[in-house]
């Protein structure tokens, strides 16, 4: 008898409707995504803005994506990795001190920058075309605000400036630190930065918000 089998006669033998209802809430998923790794390397993503993530780099094939906020690297390797695959690209990883996983150290597309995003050298940028900037740093208000205005006009047409972790406002994670926090900053952007508009198609893509970066898939046109 096969597994398959043997669990639905489990069902029916125990009287429990067949009709199995997909459950989950929004803490289950945050909880999810701090356990969530890349070739066993820590990235603290949510799954659902991994698809995205790969579906983008896939439309942009951008020449380097600049990363604020490393951790221990997992992100950074699966976007190298991502960027690898369709022929172009290397990553720039940032973060105050640098702990990442021996695979990170190893990736030849990744370079890894010390010292926070405030001391990141633009000239590091020379060279690059198509320039996508991911901010997972701090996530407070007026430091996504100061990343945001001065590395917006490094990205390029086409590409993408990503403000990430707005949903910690429906997580209720307000802390007075965060003043405000992403959700606020990109909110400030978009009302006066003419040149980024919000994208729907990504931030709706698994229905309306279903993202943890609400707000946060800044395009530029």
């Amino acid at each position: 008898m096969s597994l398959l089998k043997k669990v639905f006669n489990q069902f029916r033998s125990a009287n429990v409707n067949s009709d199995i209802v997909f459950q989950t809430n929004l803490k289950l998923i945050e909880k999810a995504h701090h356990q969530t790794s890349y070739r066993g390397v820590t990235m603290v993503k949510c799954p659902f803005d991994l698809v995205l993530y790969q579906m983008i780099i896939s439309e942009v094939c951008p020449d380097l994506i600049i990363e604020i906020g490393t951790k221990k690297g997992g992100s950074a390797l699966y976007f190298a990795d991502l960027l690898r695959n369709i022929g172009c690209g290397e990553v720039h990883t940032i973060d105050i001190e640098q702990a990442v996983d021996e695979k990170v150290l190893k990736a030849k597309n990744i370079t890894l920058f010390e010292g926070g995003w405030q001391n990141y050298l633009l000239e590091n940028c020379q060279g690059f075309k198509r320039i996508m900037v991911i901010d997972d740093g701090s996530h407070v208000y007026d430091e996504v605000l100061a990343a945001f205005e001065k590395f917006n006009k490094l990205v390029s047409v086409g590409s993408y400036y990503i403000i990430e972790d707005g949903i910690i406002d429906q997580l209720n994670i307000k802390k007075a630190w965060y003043n405000g926090g992403p959700l606020k900053a990109s909110l400030d952007i978009l009302d006066k930065e003419p040149s980024f508009v919000f994208d729907k198609k990504y931030n709706d893509f698994f229905g309306p918000n279903a993202t943890f970066n609400p707000l946060g898939y800044l395009k530029k046109v």
